[in-house]
């Protein structure tokens, strides 16, 4: 059964179909004589006939042998065409990507890679997993969005620079620019100290000021409502900003620092020396070119 080959059941069916060998060669686009060679073929590696051929017009019929490598060898050709189907549609993009992200990259940037990943490809299976640890590790991911570099076996693209903004209730510091000075011994609410976080009130730190943090919560919008409330002012990335509508907001008012922190940067990484999936490689050709497309200000 090794010498046997899909072409070999390919004419077999065929000839099933027409009834001879001349038309089957006809639909194949094949000579009859090729035909013949290949169902010879097959009937060796069988070990028998599979078609008792009466000559003449009159059409050939399977054998018992034949009946049962038919049977099995249509089967064979269905799964073999599925499998043909599946890899072109692999090809063309569909097929399942599964990506990390966090907050402020699912906020601004996913939705459009998103969008149009399934407008260029219905088919495709989308898994999206938001967090963001401590040490994170791209694992089993296809792709993972983090403000910085992943310290793992992984290559990757810089999206963005995210410049900090100051997040205050309207009328608590003058419209424009807010000296960094202004906030020393201020009220603030904070994320928690990871990630980023330690780096950028150090960095507020050495510039001059010490907020007094009040409260600190991971999530944006928790922490625009305390600045809402007036427990304090917030010190957060454009990003988080702009995808938790502040920007929009009358009751809060965005202020650039000066001097400002440095701002973090948005990367894309995926493991290193993997060959992408035609999805994978399209999302991280559309991520580049939608974070290329926001304009955050200059810090």
């Amino acid at each position: 059964m090794i010498d046997l080959e899909l072409r070999h059941l390919a004419a077999m069916a065929a000839i099933a179909d027409e009834g001879t060998f001349g038309r089957a060669a006809v639909r194949l686009g094949y000579t009859q004589s090729t035909v013949s060679q290949q169902i010879a073929a097959l009937e060796r590696a069988v070990g028998g006939p599979v078609f008792d051929r009466p000559g003449g017009p009159r059409p050939v019929r399977l054998t018992p042998l034949g009946a049962v490598v038919l049977g099995q060898g249509r089967e064979l050709l269905a799964r073999a065409q599925a499998l043909a189907d599946a890899v072109e549609r692999f090809k063309s993009g569909d097929g399942r990507i599964d990506i990390g992200t966090f907050q402020s990259v699912s906020s601004v940037i996913l939705p459009s890679v998103i969008r149009r990943l399934r407008d260029e490809h219905p088919g495709c299976d989308i898994r999206l997993s938001e967090e963001e640890p401590e040490q994170p590790r791209i694992g089993d991911l296809d792709l993972l969005f983090y403000d910085g570099r992943v310290d793992d076996d992984v290559e990757c693209r810089k999206l963005l620079d995210d410049p900090y903004l100051l997040v205050a209730r309207a009328g608590a510091f003058p419209d424009g620019p807010v000296p960094l000075e202004l906030l020393d011994g201020a009220p603030m609410v904070a994320w928690p100290l990871t990630c980023a976080q330690p780096w950028m009130e150090e960095a507020i730190e050495r510039g001059g000021a010490r907020p007094r943090v009040v409260f600190r919560s991971a999530v944006n919008d928790t922490l625009l409502s305390m600045v809402r409330a007036g427990l304090g002012s917030a010190v957060l990335p454009w990003l988080a900003v702009r995808g938790a509508g502040a920007d929009s907001d009358d009751r809060l008012r965005v202020h650039e620092l000066r001097p400002s922190p440095p701002p973090r940067e948005i990367y894309l990484h995926w493991r290193s020396g993997r060959t992408h999936s035609p999805l994978a490689g399209r999302a991280i050709e559309i991520a580049a070119e939608v974070a290329a497309g926001l304009t955050p200000p200059q810090s």
